[in-house]
């Protein structure tokens, strides 16, 4: 483990590794961040990154990856076919989750486009605990729905459950009952669940959800994504697991599960993805698509570096003082934050720290996007690039109405070794100063909106003048400080 206690009885997360390679941070004035902003059609993923502090958008792709992975990449097999770094990959997949084959992809969300084509039809419902945006949108443009079981703890803000992204048994039992197993497409367990809080999923629910599914049947999919962060939870939280290898829980879990998949920009610390399976005929239907969406067999789409630094990494991951860094120093920050009365999502979880941007913002009505106007306010006050998890993030109904989100949530993704924790300490300063000014803060309209995933690059506009009042306010506090 890397919380050390001090003399002063703190409990401080500890890095455990060093710098050996540094990036230029630039931090803008504050009016240039609001002109920034406003250029950017108050949309943080139209940024210009020589524009952001910190960036705690996503911790997909921006990783610290290790002296051995970049050591790794000098290796690499450039083989359109049969290329060696493929099977030096694919020994390190099969030896860690105990699957047969091995599907390249050149991320995540390519394995789930893979996966809904095979397995995806018309009318047909795929359950989970709870969806992730291109998953639902996915699943969408082949025919299907989705139906979401997650725990009644899981859509409370603020709770003292271990394991909030569990699905719930009853609902699912009901759901297949109601449905049909024949007219289910798979059933998906996302650990952890990235849209509500990267709340992680209990391996005592991943059992009992495989053991329905063998019942009836039913494809087991897993999305592995944020496996490193449930890992350190299923250990730390799950009295069974305390004294268990982080090799032999990630090898039950494979064990458990028909289709493994995962975003190497998250899982591994490479950008790719990859699917993994021991099913015959899973594999043959899904082989299929891989040359036709992605590339050919032994690379999908992957450079072939990228490749061998993943190998590296999922063998990294078996190590609690690496997996550990990104869920210690997110319950840092949401400790800081809520020491300063800030509302955030208890338990703390994995991926990043959420604010409750509702009872942030409570003023501000949800049809103008809290969650997207506290998301653009951050940058303003401090320059960190967040992220927006709300109703920005929902389709639209099909009669056009808008689908207000179960929570408004902004995320400040924490990738591995990336921040230090002075920097953890501006970014709660910063926003805690925002709290106490947050009556300023006001709503946000589009003006250009994409029909599918439009967060990722819709525009919209400030409903008032909200950020020069916010402007103004930080000149009179901070003075000539950026």
């Amino acid at each position: 483990m890397s919380k050390i206690k001090f003399l002063s009885g703190e409990n401080i997360p500890l890095e455990m590794h060093k710098v050996r390679m540094v990036q230029k941070l630039n931090l803008l004035p504050v009016e240039e961040r609001a002109k920034k902003m406003e250029e950017a059609g108050y949309n943080t993923f139209l940024l210009k990154n020589r524009d952001v502090f910190l960036d705690m958008l996503t911790d997909s792709g921006v990783n610290a990856m290790s002296e051995n992975q970049y050591a790794a990449m000098m290796q690499a097999d450039d083989s359109y076919a049969g290329s060696e770094t493929f099977f030096r990959l694919e020994k390190v997949l099969q030896e860690s989750f105990g699957k047969k084959y091995f599907l390249p992809a050149h991320q995540g969300r390519a394995c789930e486009h893979i996966i809904a084509r095979a397995l995806v039809k018309p009318g047909s419902v795929a359950l989970m605990n709870f969806h992730f945006t291109t998953t639902k949108a996915l699943i969408t443009l082949c025919g299907g729905s989705v139906e979401e079981l997650i725990c009644d703890e899981g859509l409370k803000v603020q709770s003292s459950a271990p394991f909030k992204g569990d699905m719930d048994i009853d609902k699912l039992n009901e759901a297949i009952g109601r449905i049909g197993k024949d007219n289910i497409s798979f059933v998906r367990i996302e650990a952890g669940t990235n849209l509500v809080g990267g709340q992680p999923v209990s391996m005592r629910n991943i059992r009992e959800v495989s053991k329905i599914c063998r019942r009836e049947g039913i494809t087991l999919v897993f999305d592995a994504s944020l496996l490193a962060d449930n890992l350190y939870f299923i250990k730390t939280r799950e009295e069974e697991f305390k004294n268990v290898e982080i090799c032999d829980i990630v090898k039950e879990l494979g064990a458990l599960t028909d289709i493994f998949y995962f975003s190497g920009r998250k899982l591994g610390t490479a950008r790719g993805g990859a699917i993994l399976t021991s099913d015959d005929k899973l594999h043959a239907t899904m082989r299929e698509f891989i040359p036709l969406f992605e590339g050919f067999i032994t690379y999908g789409g992957m450079s072939v570096r990228e490749m061998e630094a993943m190998a590296v990494g999922i063998r990294e991951t078996m190590d609690m003082d690496v997996i550990s860094q990104t869920p210690i120093f997110i319950e840092a920050l949401s400790n800081e934050l809520i020491s300063r009365g800030v509302p955030v999502v208890t338990p703390p979880g994995g991926l990043g720290c959420h604010i409750d941007a509702k009872r942030f913002c409570e003023h501000i009505p949800q049809e103008q996007y809290i969650a997207g106007s506290l998301n653009a306010a951050i940058f303003i006050a401090s320059g960190v690039r967040g992220m927006e998890r709300g109703t920005m993030s929902e389709q639209r109904n099909p009669d056009g109405s808008e689908h207000m989100s179960e929570m408004e949530l902004v995320r400040l993704a924490i990738p591995k070794r990336v921040f230090t924790l002075s920097q953890i300490k501006y970014t709660a300063d910063r926003i805690a100063w925002l709290f106490e000014n947050r009556k300023l803060i006001g709503g946000l309209e589009f003006v250009e909106e994409p029909s599918v995933l439009r967060f990722f690059f819709g525009r919209l506009k400030a409903v008032g003048n909200w950020p020069e009042l916010l402007v103004k306010q930080f000149r009179k506090d901070f003075g000539d400080s950026l």
